[in-house]
């Protein structure tokens, strides 16, 4: 019998930082991911560097940033993923048991990467087309991005989020017991369309939600750089929905991170009842967030707090924790990534990370305790870039040569852009040349004569070029069908 200690991971798609209630938003939810907070490490300070769906999915496999290995933007052309290096390759290798359950949009499709075994949102949506007694998913007609409401077309027990859970309890049940596992439980939700289960919905119907916020930089919709609006207006248009409807996209978001966190309390009941809490480690994250409607924007990619900053959650395996990390219940504010998870998963399961690797990635648990730290981290996504270090966050966006800059400990939801009235000069051209040697590091096009340069006199001309809501018919699912 193998030792070794379990991984489970677990991931949901475009669930931003803020939506947790044991992490200070009473409005929503969440008993289970509280009780992981109760019983873990949450990490107040975590970021996906490059926020949107194949990219930071990437990272997480490889342990590298996106800038770093030429992926920044949802692209099938570029594949940096090798199957001998990636986490689950590695780990299998070393004679874990892997499966991947749930949403994990590689390129190409099936691609494994790794995986002994995999289960894809395709699979379910097959399951779902013989099954037409069970109902027709996502059979509203809403798109893939769209920020309005609707209500799920199937009940509870057959959706989407319970079919994650059902057959991640199924390989539990039914996997090797002398060898250890690894398994990415990974939810599709709450990325759009925002449609929950009609008993959630019930609960937020005529709840209290925070309404979006504003800064001195996005008092109106006009007001914003155009560069900074761009996938806003191109993936849901939100500034046209009015402050009722914007309320009610909030309320559905919420409804399907309670569906996740319910439905997490069947597979956290299930590892109880087969006793595998004593030895597995569970790691919770999201691949990005999601603006929600904050400054008048939508969506992801953008670098901004609600965009970028992730909920991350580690919980050690219970035989581990009070002789080794006294810690239950703690948060822990280093700067923290989602390229962490490869070397904190290796170094658990006693694993090398091959020199060949060349992970970015810190261990989760050195950070906690002090013994490693990140002092600044990049970020790039389509057209945008961030740096952060210590309470500072510098934004550029080459649409229009767009540049910003934040103190998060003063201004924690970035309302008041501290560039606008000529301060922090200092502070600016520091940060200014770290970008600027980051981009002439893999001879990024936003870099000329050692300046940072637009690719658009007028960055209107950006908008909308390639409009994309995200149109889904149920007759062509595929694996990006949430």
């Amino acid at each position: 019998m193998d030792s070794r200690p379990n991984i489970l991971l677990i991931t949901t798609d475009q669930q931003r930082f803020d939506t947790i209630r044991a992490a200070g938003n009473p409005h929503i939810r969440t008993p289970h991911l509280d009780w992981l907070c109760d019983t873990g490490i949450r990490f107040s300070n975590a970021y996906t560097d490059c926020p949107i769906c194949i990219a930071a999915r990437a990272t997480i496999m490889t342990g590298r940033h996106g800038w770093r290995q030429g992926l920044t933007a949802n692209r099938a052309d570029v594949r940096p993923i090798r199957a001998d290096l990636s986490l689950p390759g590695l780990l299998t290798r070393a004679g874990y048991q892997t499966r991947a359950q749930g949403k994990m949009h590689f390129v190409p499709n099936r691609c494994h990467y790794g995986f002994e075994e995999m289960e894809i949102l395709e699979d379910y949506y097959r399951r779902m087309a013989a099954r037409p007694d069970l109902g027709a998913p996502m059979d509203h007609g809403l798109g893939q991005n769209e920020m309005d409401v609707a209500l799920s077309t199937v009940d509870e027990s057959n959706s989407l989020t319970h079919w994650t859970v059902d057959r991640s309890i199924d390989f539990l049940e039914t996997r090797d017991p002398t060898r250890p596992f690894f398994l990415w439980t990974s939810f599709a939700k709450p990325h759009p369309p925002f449609d929950p289960c009609r008993n959630y919905w019930e609960l937020y119907r005529d709840a209290e939600v925070p309404a979006p916020v504003h800064g001195d930089w996005s008092a109106d919709a006009t007001s914003i750089p155009a560069g900074l609006l761009e996938p806003t207006l191109k993936l849901n248009m939100l500034p046209r929905l009015s402050e009722a409807q914007i309320r009610d996209a909030r309320r559905a978001y919420y409804a399907c991170i309670t569906q996740i966190d319910y439905n997490l309390g069947i597979l956290l009941a299930r590892l109880r009842e087969m006793d595998l809490f004593r030895r597995t480690l569970i790691l919770f994250t999201s691949d990005h967030g999601e603006m929600l409607g904050d400054h008048h924007l939508g969506a992801k990619t953008i670098p901004h707090e609600g965009s970028a900053r992730v909920p991350l959650i580690l919980r050690p395996p219970q035989a581990d924790w009070e002789a080794r990390h006294p810690r239950a219940g703690s948060v822990c504010p280093s700067l923290v990534c989602l390229a962490d998870l490869l070397p904190t998963c290796l170094a658990f399961a006693g694993v090398p990370c091959p020199a060949e690797a060349k992970s970015d990635g810190l261990n989760l648990f050195a950070a906690a305790e002090g013994e490693a730290r990140r002092d600044v981290l990049f970020g790039e996504c389509e057209a945008f870039h961030f740096v952060r270090q210590g309470p500072w966050k510098y934004v550029f966006e080459d649409i229009g040569g767009t540049e910003q800059l934040f103190n998060l400990d003063d201004d924690p939801m970035e309302r008041n852009e501290l560039l606008r009235a000529g301060g922090h000069v200092e502070r600016h051209g520091d940060l200014q040349r770290r970008l600027i040697g980051r981009l002439q590091a893999t001879d990024h096009p936003a870099v000329r004569d050692g300046r940072l340069v637009a690719r658009y006199r007028d960055p209107r001309d950006a908008i909308r070029p390639n409009a994309w809501p995200g149109f889904h018919s149920r007759a062509h699912p595929d694996e990006v069908a949430h």
